[in-house]
């Protein structure tokens, strides 16, 4: 297996697997949703709330709100040793406490944790008219995608197989495949028709149809995959790869366990 990083940023990244399966292509995928845990609010006391919202609504969108994770000083509270009764190693709060007119913000909620705070600051959570107030305390725990969307740690996490992008000798250098492509794959150099970035190919074919001389051809590559992901801002998005991995390689070793058991 092969890796090759387009672009890595902070909430974003790009890369290249080489030498897998779709199989495998797809775990990773799979395992960047649903195996990486995340803290999200998930239980709310609403100890006042006179505004056009209702209690669920208002429960729900704190929910939403993204948290940033840390996994080495928290646990699920399946494994830790309060046993799910709640525990500052398992669980975290937040509250919020406001009186209109305003825009109650992300930047309002006050945790108990100044490391598990919201992501983003600008995050709107609800508009107070004038004489209307919010006081509500949420619970943050650790949970994972298969109990609830809120603990997605990505927004998007997508691959495809590489574009395989070649250009004949028979071209005629009409520059129309140039103009017809949306993506910019196409440019002309030292008078010769060239491929500017392959991973760029949507695989729309239209320069191939405009092609008269068929001097274009596209296919793409089995074994190779072009992955793109957005986290959150809970995890960077290396964590988010490197965490999903490791869920992989866990999940393997604990399978192999099974059958030599048998």
């Amino acid at each position: 297996m092969k890796l090759e990083i387009i672009e890595l940023k902070d909430r974003k990244a790009k890369f290249v697997l080489t030498d897998v399966t779709p199989a495998f292509a797809n775990g990773l995928r799979r395992a960047m949703i649903a195996d990486v845990p995340k803290m999200a609010i998930d239980y709310v006391d609403i100890y006042d709330n006179t505004s056009v919202l209702f209690d669920e609504m208002l429960a729900l969108r704190l929910g939403l709100i993204p948290l940033k994770t840390n996994l080495d000083m928290y646990q699920l509270q399946s494994e830790c040793e309060c046993k799910g009764a709640g525990c500052a190693l398992c669980q975290v709060s937040l509250s919020v406490s406001a009186e209109g007119p305003c825009v109650v913000h992300s930047s309002d909620m006050k945790s108990s944790d100044p490391e598990t705070v919201p992501v983003d600051s600008n995050i709107p959570i609800i508009e107070l008219k004038q004489g209307q107030k919010v006081v509500v305390s949420g619970t943050a725990r650790l949970g994972y995608s298969r109990e609830h969307a809120k603990f997605q740690p990505v927004c998007a996490a997508g691959y495809k197989n590489v574009p395989i992008v070649t250009v004949s000798d028979k071209c005629d250098m009409c520059k129309a495949c140039i103009d017809e492509c949306p993506r910019g794959v196409f440019k002309i150099e030292k008078n010769k028709l060239v491929v500017t970035d392959q991973y760029k190919c949507s695989m729309c074919k239209l320069c191939v149809d405009i092609c008269d001389a068929g001097a274009i051809d596209i296919s793409e590559d089995k074994k190779a995959f072009l992955f793109t992901i957005e986290t959150d801002g809970s995890y960077s998005a290396q964590e988010i790869i490197t965490r999903a991995a490791k869920s992989m390689k866990d999940r393997a070793a604990k399978l192999s366990e099974i059958l030599e058991a048998f």
